[in-house]
């Protein structure tokens, strides 16, 4: 206890730190330090994102840039004594959150991640960064309205559902984003861009092929005009769907 002592009191006086514990009704188990938060609508329970700004509200769905939840009644905090106007922000334990039913009905166990309601968690239901895991069921028939529950908080990259739902758009915002990108994830992305470019390329080739012989053929014999061009828009047709079948390819590989 002695040594416990000596450590809080060397925090104290030579880096302002104070370890302070509170143990109210809806305490989060986790240890908080002081953040500076550029947005001032932020509160209790508020996601924090971090971002080349300062820390502020997220107002994303899958905000690859969760840092924590602020948490005003933590179980530990270590304080920064010399400047009063940091909050105190915890990134990991059993923290209580803001979340809404914007996204559906939240059951305990399921992904909780970010939303477009600033500083409001919602459910997770396809891969993505993920605030952590839900401990308390949660209900409301008014999406707006954000109330807290108890959360896992452990933010990380969460590839474990089959998602049939993300959207073009979403899969290659994942793809710029490297930190979201695990060995298998990467794998996926290399091969569906491969089978792609080859899509592409043999559609093309196949195309250019065609054309310069119907050129060709059209300059031979102009009274078979009507056929050779029936041909050309048949074999347009026929590249355009090798085109989109490499596409679909891709983009299922990315998927599942």
């Amino acid at each position: 206890m002695k040594y416990t002592a000596l450590i809080i009191f060397i925090l104290i006086q030579v880096f302002g730190v104070s370890p302070l514990s509170s143990y109210a009704q809806n305490t989060s188990a986790g240890t908080a330090v002081s953040i500076p938060i550029i947005d001032k609508n932020a509160k209790d329970g508020s996601i924090i994102i971090s971002t080349s700004k300062g820390f502020g509200l997220s107002n994303t769905v899958y905000d690859t840039n969760m840092y924590g939840v602020l948490t005003e009644e933590p179980a530990f905090y270590l304080q920064n004594q010399s400047d009063t106007t940091l909050k105190p922000v915890t990134n990991s334990g059993r923290i209580y959150v803001l979340v809404s039913s914007i996204n559906g009905s939240i059951k305990k166990n399921d992904f909780i991640t970010t939303s477009t309601i600033a500083g409001v968690g919602q459910k997770a239901t396809r891969n993505g960064m993920v605030l952590g895991t839900a401990l308390e069921d949660y209900s409301n028939s008014n999406q707006k309205i954000a109330e807290k529950i108890l959360v896992a908080v452990n933010p990380h990259f969460n590839a474990s559902f089959a998602d049939t739902k993300t959207n073009v758009l979403e899969v290659l915002r994942n793809a710029s984003d490297p930190t979201t990108l695990t060995q298998a994830t990467s794998l996926r992305y290399v091969v569906a861009a491969g089978i792609v470019l080859i899509a592409f390329a043999v559609g093309f080739i196949f195309f250019g092929r065609v054309t310069s012989s119907g050129v060709e053929a059209l300059g031979r014999n102009p009274l078979a005009s009507r056929t050779i061009q029936l041909s050309l828009v048949f074999n347009l047709v026929l590249m355009i769907v090798i085109i989109l079948v490499g596409l679909g390819i891709g983009y299922m590989i990315l998927i599942l």
